[in-house]
């Protein structure tokens, strides 16, 4: 059983390569101008990203009804938390939250924005 979190995006391709630059994954182009699917080296999807008023899907129908990640957290977990945080620090001018022991799990991460304002935090796999 996995679960695939759709997430509504501005434009598909530049939330796809900001991902896949985040996580240190290949380039890929979009499966299609209004869908993407983030996948993991061993093929698990990740995060899906669907452009907004696509489809006619209820809730990804307007991007204003919404702030983007109200009541989310993208919360991925990383084995390579040092070069994710220096592609991180590449991508964006401010996080939300540097890098620091979170300490309630006892491992490293850290929290910004993506480009549609969902929070993404980034948390070291071994901890």
């Amino acid at each position: 059983m996995r679960l695939w979190t759709i997430i509504g995006v501005a434009d598909v391709a530049a939330s796809l390569r900001w991902y896949q630059t985040l996580l240190g994954l290949p380039k890929t182009a979009p499966a299609h101008e209004d869908f993407a699917q983030i996948v993991a080296r061993d093929g698990a999807i990740l995060l899906s990203l669907h452009a907004w008023e696509a489809h006619g899907h209820p809730t990804l129908s307007d991007p204003s009804a919404a702030k983007p990640g109200n009541g989310l957290i993208l919360f991925f977990r990383v084995d390579d938390f040092e070069p994710a945080l220096a592609r991180a620090r590449a991508l964006c001018g401010a996080f939300e939250e540097e890098a620091h022991v979170n300490a309630n799990t006892g491992t490293a991460e850290f929290s910004l924005r993506d480009p549609d304002n969902y929070f993404v935090s980034i948390s070291a796999a071994g901890g």
